[in-house]
This record gives structure tokens, C-alpha cells and sequence, in this order.
């Protein structure tokens, strides 16, 4: 190990920093933060600079180095663009066997500062000891998707708290043993939630061993589809998951995210196809819960949107069981977004409407005269089987027949087709689509030759040869 790697005590404590341009002030920013009193050498002072002199928050030396300046700090940072004014910074620092960074010359240097991911206080530093920088914040940027917002909070609490812990349990092992499973119960949601009240109440029940740890359950949001969509927040519930129940339209490539010794169990409804019941769904999540278990339900899109998400939570609520809900990108955002088609625009579409196809009550009509305005764009989920009925009753309202749609089917997966088609037509467009599929109407449609970006699947619908119908099929292609 060529470095020693160690976390610094600064507050109060004075830093020399030589230098006073851009760099510095990230060198000067991450000072403030850890509470060091900044000295600053350098023969001027950028605008910013001259802002935190002004205010107080820096003492300017001026603009010639002294070795005396480094006999009272704690350690010097050279961040300026003059080569040799930076190596004579540092050759004195070495004199007077005091540490010394230089930006971005790692033959200059006494200590690294590393990447570092800020959970405070909870803090993981990553160094490549000077050989590879950029790797060293790659990773960082890896290890940022892990470790949950909420872990500061919790190490908040538990220092707050860890005197008491000793007190209660005076064994090495029972206070290891508390603390993990604390951080991975009831704890951790109120925690997450930002309910300080009730997870220092659970960290005293726990204490106080009045009850088993209880599990939770979190409705996750998969997206439409693309791996790359998911949510910081959504990747770290997946990969934490003991149980994973998991929707239909959940991708391979999502499912493969999670942990490998999670069980996954399929909950999935499909038109026309054998599904779970969503009381028998509501059970289950209840059930594994009440187990301890952490438990994932994981939906396509996002948990509220047209998801049943509510339904299951008001079970868990009426369960008594802690959930959560991450939110994710639904597949009218995302899908859309996909295949170039954009859901407003200030020349065609000042509002845009998502609706269902069916509904749980099969008798209830949607407000046709509202969805057939136009200037609007309506997006329907789970309406293929209907298309043809939905085409009818919208042009029977005013809409015309010949408004653009689109039909788009594996929405922002690489085999993501998009049928363009008119009105008239949606039922003949959405009959030939890959299921499940969502359909788009507006005159938003007719933008995709501008704005499609991710691949080429697209097919336009061909009927009639008439010479009416080549016309209209050649507008919505240019």
C-alpha cells in the first residue's frame, strides 16, 4: 500500500492554499465545507476570491511565498498554473516536514486527495494514489449508485444514539448484531422517509427487544424497459431485495439486475393470457413482509400510473406494513421519448392526456368529448384490443381522420418498433403491433421525422392505393 489512507480532522484548523483561479476555488469549496480556515498566497484573487476575502472567509497573504507561512497550518495545497512557483511550494513543505498536494502532479505530492462519496457523516474515499485519477472518479460514480441518500441519516441517528446502544449492550458481538439488523429493518424505511421521530422510536423498540424485526415492502417503477432509466433509488431497492415480485412487462435486462440469491416470483397480467389475481398479489406482498423479508414489488413504468399501485399500498397500510414507493418513468414518458415523438409542442399540442383502454369497471365511459379536443395529445395505455372502437368514438366526438398516430411496441428496447399510420386506420396499425403497445394520437406524431433518434423501427401504414391515401401517407413521411 503506497498510501496511508486517513480522514482529517479540520475544523477551525488553518490550511495554506497557494493559488486563487478556478482550480482553487474547488480546492477552496471542499476547505470550507470540512470548516478549515483557508490562508491564501497568490498574486491575485479571481472575482470569487475576492467575494469570500471580502466576506471574511479567507485571509489573503498576498502574493509572496514565504516558508514561514507554512509553520502555523496544517497542511498546504498548490493549485496554481506556474509549474515552478508550485514545485518550490512543495519543496518547502518537505523542508519543513509539513504535507503537500499539488493539482494534477502527482511527483509533487505528499497525500492524494481522493474521490470521495459524501453520505455525511458517512464518507468512502476512493484513490488511485495519483496514477489514475479519472478511474478513481469513475468509480465513484459507480459507488454513488449504491449507497442509498438516506445512509447519512442513518449514521446521524446511530451516533447520536451509539453511547446508549454500549450501555444496554455491553457485548462487541450483540451491538454488531443490533446494528445490522437495525439498518436493514423498519429503520432504515423511516430513515429514507426522512421520519426521524419513527425510526429513533423503532431504534428504541429494537433496543428494547418489544418486538421482532418487521419487514417492508417497496413498489419500485422498472420503466418501460431500458435498464439505463432506473432511478438510483430504484437500482438500490432491487439489488437490497430479499423477495422480488415482478410484472409482465418488467425487462430481462431489469430482472438480471437483481440480487442473484433474491427469490423472483412472477405476478404478471397479460390481456387475453392466465395472470395472478391482484387480491392474491396483495396477499403475497402482506404475507412476505410479515416474514421480515424486504420485499420488491417490481412494476413496469411507474407504480401510479395506471400500475395498481394504490391498491396495494392501501393493503400494506391496512396491514400495518412499512413500505416505501420509488417512483419510475412511464412508459408515456419514456416511450414516446424513444421513438422522437414529443408529447407537447408550442405549434400542435398545448396539453397532453394519458388514459386507459379498459378500467376496472368495464361499464364506465371515458369523456369523449374531452379526448376528441384537438391541439391535444392523448396516450393510451393498453388499448390495442380496442383500438378500432377507441378510432370510432373519437372521430364520432371531431376528431379528424386524418390525425397522425403512432403505435410503438418494446418501447426503448432495441427491438422497439413504431407504426405510423391516421386516425382512420388505428385499428388495422394496432392489430398488426407487437403487444403490449401504446398508442399515440396527435398531431405530435407527424414530428418523428425530425426527432427520432433511437433506431429505425418504424413502418407506415399502407391501405388503400388510392391517390387521396398516397398523398396523406407521403405528408406524414416528409
Amino acid at each position: 500500500m503506497s498510501h496511508y489512507p486517513l480522514f482529517a480532522d479540520l475544523r477551525n484548523r488553518p490550511v495554506l492554499l497557494a493559488g486563487a483561479g478556478k482550480v482553487a476555488e474547488r480546492k477552496a469549496e471542499s476547505l470550507f465545507s470540512a470548516g478549515a480556515r483557508v490562508r491564501v498566497v497568490a498574486e491575485t484573487l479571481n472575482p470569487q476570491f475576492q467575494q469570500w476575502a471580502d466576506e471574511g472567509k479567507i485571509v489573503w497573504l498576498g502574493g509572496l511565498f514565504e516558508e514561514a507561512m507554512l509553520d502555523e497550518v496544517y497542511f498546504v495545497i498548490a493549485a496554481t498554473d506556474n509549474g515552478m512557483f508550485n514545485r518550490r511550494v512543495f519543496e518547502a513543505a518537505e523542508r519543513r516536514v509539513k504535507l503537500c498536494n499539488t493539482v494534477d502532479t502527482a511527483d509533487l505530492c505528499s497525500f492524494i486527495v481522493p474521490a470521495v462519496v459524501d453520505r455525511g457523516p458517512l464518507k468512502i474515499a476512493i484513490s488511485s494514489g495519483g496514477t489514475a485519477p479519472v478511474l478513481a472518479r469513475k468509480w465513484r460514480q459507480i459507488i454513488e449508485t449504491l449507497i442509498p441518500l438516506h445512509t447519512g441519516t442513518m449514521a446521524r441517528i446511530a451516533g447520536k444514539w451509539r453511547e446508549k446502544v454500549k450501555q444496554v449492550l455491553n457485548n462487541v458481538e450483540q451491538r454488531r448484531y443490533f446494528w445490522e439488523k437495525l439498518f436493514d429493518g423498519r429503520f432504515g424505511i423511516f430513515a429514507a422517509q426522512n421520519n426521524i421521530e419513527a425510526a429513533e422510536r423503532e431504534l428504541i423498540t429494537q433496543l428494547n427487544r418489544e418486538t421482532p424485526f418487521g419487514g417492508e415492502v417497496v413498489l419500485v417503477g422498472a420503466g418501460p424497459g431500458d435498464p439505463g432509466l432506473l432511478t438510483i433509488h430504484a437500482l438500490q431497492a432491487i439489488q437490497a431485495a430479499d423477495t422480488v415480485f415482478y410484472d409482465a412487462l418488467v425487462s430481462d435486462e431489469i430482472l438480471a439486475m437483481v440480487r442473484k440469491d433474491a427469490v423472483k416470483i412472477s405476478v404478471g397480467k397479460r390481456a387475453g393470457a392466465h395472470h395472478v389475481q391482484q387480491e392474491e398479489t396483495n396477499r403475497l406482498l402482506v404475507e412476505h413482509a410479515q416474514k421480515g423479508e424486504r420485499v420488491v414489488r417490481l412494476k413496469g413504468g411507474d407504480p401510479f400510473v395506471f400500475g395498481r399501485g394504490g391498491e396495494e399500498v392501501q393493503t400494506l397500510h391496512q396491514a400495518g406494513i412499512a413500505y416505501r414507493i420509488v417512483p419510475g418513468i412511464t412508459a408515456a414518458l419514456g416511450a414516446t421519448a424513444y421513438a422522437g415523438i414529443p408529447l407537447t409542442h408550442r405549434d400542435c399540442a398545448q396539453s397532453a392526456l394519458f388514459v386507459t383502454g379498459h378500467s376496472k369497471h368495464e361499464g364506465n365511459q371515458p369523456d369523449w368529448q374531452t379526448l376528441a379536443l384537438s391541439r391535444q395529445t392523448l396516450v393510451i395505455y393498453m388499448g390495442t384490443l380496442k383500438a378500432a372502437e377507441i378510432a370510432e368514438k373519437l372521430m364520432a366526438y371531431g376528431r379528424q381522420p386524418s390525425t397522425p398516430v403512432a403505435v410503438i411496441s418494446n418501447g426503448t428496447l432495441p427491438n422497439q418498433t413504431v407504426r405510423i399510420g391516421r386516425l382512420k386506420d388505428l385499428g388495422l396499425l394496432a392489430a398488426e403491433a407487437e403487444r403490449p403497445a401504446l398508442m399515440v394520437i396527435g398531431e405530435v406524431v407527424a414530428l418523428r421525422n425530425e426527432m427520432k433518434w433511437f433506431g429505425e423501427g418504424v413502418e407506415y401504414f399502407e391501405e388503400a392505393r388510392s391517390e387521396e391515401h398516397t398523398s396523406e401517407l407521403q405528408s406524414l413521411r416528409e
